[in-house]
């Protein structure tokens, strides 16, 4: 029995997974594999961090699952409905910011935001001006709702876009690199929206090449390497699957170091006034690591494991270092 796109009953087919992938594939006319095979589930209510290098494959997938360009093989269902088939079904639930907003650069930004409510069916044009002034206001544009959208800067930009992306409350919200452009006080303003939006029941799946931004703001990722998946589950797991790094505080950073080598301790990183390195397995004793160092005459001031990060995980999982800060 073929299921019908209109049916509402489909949500639930899912087991509550807002966005399900097999196998999904894109490959491009040119022979390009931009997607390969991405078996993707994220969770109702989650944040979702959809983590890669430039160039891994995520704005390609998201283009997929919001049926702007077909799949080559593979299936997508969002909202438990298939896309692109039931996309006049799904896409009113969908609040989505790709590749930058598509602004009208003559219009002010309030001017904007009510084209974009006009060209809703299913906005009420009698709350229209509420709607976008409210949007305006959660995305701390009001000082500028009366400027030309071209005078915008880039972070302005992603602002308004975000803010026609909230114009109506929506089940799942789709967010490529929102906070591309912002500077830190912008960047923690739609970490701190983010989290709002989770709370009150919205499903964000955010695209991102910045590991710290994901690990503070969201409860389960996915890391993409060159169109394949590497992992996906909670931010925890995947942190927790990495090893710690070894760090001594010491003035005698060289000895250390030297020490740490003989001892059997790999990626050995010495710096002015500290050296880091792979935790040691489990199985290892830290406190003969401690001692080797005093007895070597190493003055130590500090010696700990620290938690590994997200970035640890990455490097663990692909070998390959990430860009970090953006």
């Amino acid at each position: 029995m073929t299921e019908s796109v209109d049916d509402p009953a489909g949500a639930s087919a899912d087991d509550g997974a807002v966005i399900r992938t097999r196998a999904l594939t894109k490959r491009y006319r040119g022979g390009q594999l931009a997607v390969d095979g991405l078996d993707l589930t994220v969770p109702a209510g989650s944040v979702f961090g959809f983590l890669g290098p430039n160039g891994s494959g995520k704005t390609t997938t998201i283009r997929m699952l919001m049926g702007l360009i077909e799949p080559t093989a593979g299936s997508a269902r969002v909202l438990g409905h298939p896309m692109p088939r039931a996309a006049r079904v799904v896409l009113p639930h969908v609040g989505a910011l790709i590749e930058g907003p598509a602004l009208y650069g003559f219009l002010s930004g309030r001017d904007n935001l009510l084209r974009y409510d006009a060209a809703d069916p299913t906005a009420d044009p009698r709350s229209r001006r509420a709607r976008v002034t409210a949007a305006l206001e959660r995305v701390g544009l009001t000082a500028a709702a009366g400027k030309k959208a071209k005078a915008y800067s880039l972070g302005m930009k992603q602002r308004l876009g975000l803010a026609a992306a909230l114009l109506q409350p929506r089940r799942l919200l789709v967010l490529d690199e929102p906070t591309n452009g912002l500077d830190p006080q912008g960047m923690r303003e739609i970490r701190s929206l983010v989290r709002e939006l989770a709370a009150e029941g919205t499903t964000v799946f955010l695209s991102s090449h910045l590991l710290d931004e994901i690990e503070q703001v969201c409860t389960h990722a996915a890391v993409m390497a060159q169109g394949r998946l590497i992992v996906q589950g909670p931010v925890a797991d995947l942190a927790a699957g990495a090893r710690g790094r070894l760090v001594v505080t010491t003035p005698d950073p060289a000895d250390a170091a030297r020490v740490l080598k003989e001892q059997g301790v790999v990626d050995v990183v010495p710096a002015e006034d500290r050296v880091s390195a792979e935790a040691p397995p489990a199985d290892r004793d830290l406190a003969d690591l401690n001692s080797a160092l005093v007895t070597a005459g190493v003055r130590v001031r500090g010696f700990a494991v620290e938690r590994a990060s997200l970035e640890d995980a990455f490097v663990a999982l692909t070998g390959e270092g990430f860009d970090v800060a953006g």
